[in-house]
């Protein structure tokens, strides 16, 4: 029997289903961007969770292909542009600057060290250092050390480094050193429930992945040897365990500007996890079209015409992650035989 664990991976900035989300920092707060979700977290600190905010993200600030940060600006890279201001919030002081072509291409951006800027060149193994982005200014190329190859985010204050790590023995862990390039001083930290529940992927690590089923719900037999017409009336649960799944937003503050309130932001990480792929723990499954409302309990009436000696079997598609259930989709769908329809709702 294999010794290797079938871990649900963490979403790398590398994958598309990672666009407009990333990280960045200062040496007070460590940033979360979900341009998906319209908003971003302020922590602390990711190892211990504190002092969690969520604000609202200013449209202009949505959508970029990286975010950087530093103790009085922040970096919105698009394209070959970068737009700086003094609140992704508000939008204030916005300013767009064109990138150097040779800080162009990067496979992540940080700013770290006293307003010095990392541009992260994966695949070819090294890491630029500039002390301007528009105009390459004091420029030099360090090699990555291995300890920071295999990482999916970046983000730097003026003493530290860090990256991201994908899911392992440990759970998800993030790496610390003063120097990408020597690796100096590591250190290696968990990353809280609390933050890691706002990582694309991370339900997958705190509530299990995700899991979708038919359930057959009502069975209707005709055991004569005559066809009947039957009206039936069906009970079914039908919403999202909104109660159940708002322990996401556990420990967190939601600003006033946000657009989410209580319970609604919970929903929307729940739509992504749904929609994520297998290997992020997700379903594959676009559950916008959902209800999403708070579970309840409904009834429906459906006429059949039944043929003699004959079943007639009712399913409900339903959605959670690891053992547990928290969404119940209110369309349902019949068979003729006790194999469940073939594709989840649409």
């Amino acid at each position: 029997m294999s010794d290797v664990q079938d871990y649900p991976e963490i979403v790398p900035k590398s994958a598309d289903e990672a666009r407009g989300i990333d990280f960045c920092g200062t040496d007070d707060f460590y940033y979360i961007i979900r341009s998906d979700l319209g908003v971003y977290m302020r922590c602390t600190n990711f190892n211990e969770g504190n002092d969690i905010k969520i604000y609202s993200l200013s449209q202009p600030c949505q959508w970029g292909d990286y975010y950087l940060a530093t103790s009085t600006h922040y970096y919105i890279i698009k394209g070959n542009e970068y737009r700086r201001v003094t609140n992704m919030n508000e939008d204030k002081d916005a300013v767009v600057y064109p990138l150097h072509p040779n800080c162009r291409g990067g496979s992540n951006y940080y700013s770290a060290f006293g307003d010095w800027y990392y541009i992260v060149f994966a695949d070819s193994g090294v890491y630029r250092r500039v002390k301007n982005m528009n105009t390459d200014e004091d420029a030099v190329e360090f090699s990555i050390h291995e300890a920071f190859q295999d990482g999916l985010y970046f983000w730097g204050t003026t003493v530290f480094v860090y990256c991201l790590k994908q899911a392992g023995e440990w759970g998800v862990t993030y790496h610390r050193s003063t120097n990408m390039n020597e690796d100096e001083d590591p250190a290696n930290f968990s990353i809280h429930e609390s933050v890691l529940n706002f990582i694309p992927g991370g339900v997958a690590q705190t509530n299990g992945k995700a899991f979708g089923y038919w359930e057959n719900i009502k069975s209707l037999e005709n055991n004569s040897d005559v066809a009947v017409d039957w009206e039936r009336t069906i009970k079914e649960t039908v919403g999202f365990n909104r109660s159940k799944m708002s322990s996401i937003e556990h420990n967190w503050s939601i600003e006033l500007g946000a657009k989410y309130k209580s319970g609604i932001l919970s929903a929307a990480i729940c739509k992504f996890q749904f929609k994520l792929k297998a290997k992020y723990g997700g379903k594959s499954v676009n559950t916008e079209k959902q209800e999403w409302d708070d579970i309840t309990e409904q009834s429906e009436t459906v006429k059949l015409h039944i043929p003699p000696h004959f079943k007639v079997y009712v399913w409900q598609y339903q959605l959670g992650f690891g053992q547990e259930k928290n969404l119940f989709c209110p369309k349902l769908e019949m068979t003729n035989n006790s194999k469940p329809p073939e594709e989840p709702p649409k």
